[in-house]
């Protein structure tokens, strides 16, 4: 578990990253994908419109984590070079 962490970690270090997941996540804000998740059916007794906001905010706060998580490890291993 600690190995995928860090090749996650690793990844995430990339800007393009960045840019892809700030598209990614304006895209999903999009009449289409709008339109798909406004429907009258209910999930656990909570519109599909709710739950698609609502995972998708849960999503961006895991990718934002994941992407601190890199900037951090990017910096200790820059602090560690500099010393040496």
């Amino acid at each position: 578990m600690r190995r995928l962490l860090i090749q996650i970690t690793h990844r995430m270090q990339l800007r393009e990253s960045w840019l892809i997941f700030f598209i990614l996540g304006i895209i999903m804000m999009t009449f289409p994908f709008l339109h798909i998740f406004n429907k009258p059916v209910l999930l656990f007794g909570l519109p599909l419109l709710f739950l698609y906001f609502t995972a998708g905010w849960i999503i961006s706060i895991i990718v934002i984590y994941l992407f601190m998580l890199a900037n951090r490890n990017e910096s200790k291993s820059t602090d560690e070079k500099n010393k040496i």
